[in-house]
């Protein structure tokens, strides 16, 4: 009577292959979406040339977003406009931040996005995202030199404030400030400080 043979053991992949990766011009990713590549309403950004999936967003970051959003607008100078997570057009991508305030009016930019030059200040509001913000979106940013980026950082309760970018192969925000649930986070657009705003009128 024959014995049964066993089945060879399944390989385990310790680590990702070797594997060529195909990165995007903002122009193709463009072309994507006009054909139906990339559906309106998709969760994703291109950032980097990469097509990234765009994370979850929970009761508590919807709740800040609107904070932010009604606080911003009641000291929003007439000039400017205020854009919650659409598009800016960068050279090698485009991210959807969350807030955005870029100059104004509005149908400024009815056939493009924003630029850095027309953009005040940049907010992403982080808490299982925070690492990304922090590390790798704030890189993005200071390589378009966006002038004024803000984390609202929901695990500790804080604004991060990041200014006086370099760009380059080594981009980086020179200066990088936390302001507490009890301070006041100066709101600056065009070097010029327009009010300032209790981190805890921010906070859900």
């Amino acid at each position: 009577m024959s014995s049964a043979v066993a089945a060879p053991p399944v390989p385990v992949v310790s680590q990702t292959p070797a594997l060529s990766f195909h990165r995007f011009t903002v122009e193709q990713y463009h072309a994507m979406i006009d054909a139906g590549i990339l559906k309106d309403g998709e969760r994703c950004e291109l950032l980097e040339g990469w097509i990234i999936d765009k994370m979850t967003i929970n009761p508590p970051h919807a709740t800040c977003i609107a904070l932010a959003q009604t606080y911003l607008l009641s000291k929003l100078p007439s000039d400017w406009t205020l854009r919650i997570q659409l598009p800016i057009t960068l050279a090698t991508g485009e991210p959807e931040p969350d807030l955005l305030i870029a100059r104004g009016p509005v149908r400024r930019y009815g056939q493009s996005h924003p630029t850095p030059k027309e953009i005040g200040l940049l907010i992403e509001v982080a808490d299982s995202s925070l690492d990304i913000d922090r590390e790798f979106k704030s890189l993005v940013y200071a390589r378009a030199e966006i002038q004024i980026y803000w984390i609202i950082n929901l695990i500790d309760s804080r604004v991060e404030v990041f200014t006086d970018p370099i760009g380059g192969k080594s981009p980086a925000y020179r200066k990088h400030r936390n302001y507490s649930a009890t301070q006041a986070v100066p709101f600056v657009l065009d070097g010029k400080e327009i009010a300032r705003i209790p981190v805890r009128e921010l906070l859900p």
